[in-house]
């Protein structure tokens, strides 16, 4: 069984290197023997070439571009990222989508560069109702277009419900089970894109609204393979609380 996969979500924060630099440490310093769990830490591009991952604690990207490199300016690509120390690389978050009109077609060309140049892809998909539905089968289904089964050793997928993450207005946490009709719904799509198997074995992780008081939820009744945290990964303590208890259930 795999470990519980804990990723941190700066989005655009800190504001200085030198807080980004003392939360990363932090972080690595008080997790040193958390063995039971997969740590990383996705941070603005800005930071990325100066923060050192380490045995525990890994380095993401909150995006890439599809291509190698070229004329396209502003874009940040993955063998760049690659170069800079990361693993990984969130692509498809809602407020990528909301903010900055990303389709889902493009996530699906950025997924295809991101596993080509050996990155670990956190793949987000997200419903704007607490329902499942039509939304989320369109985003898995075009977003991973033209890949086969075989990516599911370095494809994470994070099931996102939009209204319950901690930069809607009115801040409303789901339920474990929410959390696992949503993971079963994306289930069900991926046996119908690819085989049974190949669905049960996928690594479906939560993101919304996570926190050291409801982690444990999600990865026992919620029966996430792990979280993906925004706000309260800012509060290098109470990231690291998060850690310490998806470690120890009895916490």
């Amino acid at each position: 069984m795999e470990k519980p996969l804990i990723i941190a979500n700066w989005k655009c924060n800190p504001i200085t290197l030198a807080e980004a630099k003392r939360n990363f440490e932090l972080i690595k310093e008080n997790t040193k023997t958390a063995e039971k769990v997969e740590i990383v830490i996705c941070a603005p591009f800005v930071f990325l070439p100066i923060l050192k991952p380490s045995e525990n604690v890994k380095l993401g990207a909150q995006d890439c571009f599809w291509e190698d490199r070229g004329p396209f300016t502003g874009e940040v690509s993955p063998k760049q990222l690659v170069d800079v120390g990361c693993q990984y690389v969130i692509l498809g978050h809602s407020e990528r989508r909301r903010y900055l009109a990303e389709k889902t077609e493009a996530v699906n060309q950025k997924i295809k560069a991101a596993l080509g140049a050996g990155l670990k892809v956190i793949f987000c998909v997200g419903s704007e109702t607490k329902i499942p539905g039509e939304e989320m089968e369109y985003q898995l289904t075009e977003g991973l277009k033209g890949l086969d089964k075989r990516v599911f050793d370095r494809l994470i997928l994070v099931y996102e419900p939009v209204w319950a993450i901690s930069t809607t207005k009115e801040k409303v946490i789901a339920t474990p089970k929410e959390a696992q009709e949503g993971g079963l719904y994306m289930r069900k799509i991926l046996a119908s894109l690819f085989d049974a198997e190949t669905a049960k074995a996928a690594r479906v992780i939560y993101g919304g609204s996570v926190d050291s008081k409801n982690i444990r939820g999600f990865l026992d009744e919620g029966e996430m393979a792990g979280g993906l945290v925004g706000a309260a990964s800012l509060k290098s303590e109470e990231f690291i609380d998060i850690i310490k208890n998806a470690c120890y259930p009895e916490r």
